[in-house]
């Protein structure tokens, strides 16, 4: 049953992705209005390197699987079923179709039950983005008609949709030709920030102090682009896969003690330590050589 639940779960993920690398396909309804659309996620974590786990004896590659720790048995798939923890080693087990039940009908349509000031939700909300679509000629006039109005407005449409097993609050963002539908975290999973603040943190600040940090600001301000974010760890890795690939030695690892060289000191004089900062800076966010 549980393999059956997961082939059906398999179709609905797959299915969505044919045709131009769409993740999901449904509609878009804003009351009478309906137009076909499709979803793909903003990210990507495809261009990532990944290890797999290997037997440091004999070079194979091993593989993780279930077993029961009181009869020592292995589980096989068709016999996996979820259960719910009301005690010490007391569980109540659940068939899918019984969870799947209670599941809310926003498989297949993102129904914008109200707007919000676009500006008004918070971004430690913002969970996913994902690029939303017109599928076919078909639903574009309507897709164009109701991202140009948000435009207009200023305004989101909320609406709830399941995605990854779960059903999301989501919000939908016009931007450019298209729109983003972000998903958005449940207010359980977001923290107040109750006591992390001093209370005394009146938001002033020395004139004079504020004017050096505006600058070095400034100094260090530069035109958004993609590179700033690449990874260097990443870069490294291939790099050392690339070595290994060749039989190359990797490099040594730093020690502790060249890394201590760089830890920042205690500072005494915000001033003056902001005055030598702007003296070693250089147009464009470059540091000068210290």
């Amino acid at each position: 049953m549980a393999a059956r639940s997961k082939e059906k779960r398999a179709k609905t993920h797959t299915g969505a992705g044919a045709g131009r690398g769409a993740y999901w396909k449904g509609f878009l309804k804003l009351s009478l209005v309906t137009c076909p659309v499709s979803l793909t996620p903003a990210t990507t974590e495809s261009g990532k390197v990944r290890f797999h786990t290997l037997n440091r004896a004999t070079g194979n590659r091993v593989r993780a699987s279930y077993y029961d720790p009181e009869s020592g048995e292995a589980v096989e798939e068709e016999d996996l079923r979820p259960g719910f923890e009301r005690g010490a080693d007391d569980y109540i087990a659940f068939e899918d179709e019984e969870l799947e039940a209670v599941a809310l009908d926003s498989t297949r349509t993102i129904d914008i039950e109200r707007f919000v000031a676009a500006a008004s939700v918070p971004w430690l909300w913002y969970d996913k983005p994902h690029f939303l679509a017109p599928d076919g000629a078909v639903g574009a006039e309507a897709f164009a008609v109701i991202r140009a109005a948000m435009e207009k407005t200023g305004t989101a449409g909320f609406a709830r949709l399941v995605l990854y097993r779960r059903e999301h609050p989501v919000l939908v963002t016009p931007r450019g030709k298209g729109m983003l539908l972000w998903t958005l975290r449940y207010g359980e999973e977001v923290r107040a920030p109750d006591g992390l603040y001093p209370a005394s943190d009146d938001g002033k600040a020395d004139p004079k102090v504020a004017k050096l940090i505006e600058r070095l600001i400034d100094a260090r301000t530069v035109k958004w682009d993609a590179a700033l974010f690449a990874d260097p760890v990443q870069e490294e890795v291939r790099a050392l896969i690339a070595r290994k690939q060749k039989g190359g030695r990797p490099r040594r690892a730093a020690r502790s003690e060249d890394k201590a060289q760089d830890a920042p000191g205690n500072v005494v004089d915000i001033t003056e330590a902001l005055r030598r900062s702007l003296a070693a800076e250089k147009p464009g966010g470059r540091r000068g050589k210290s």
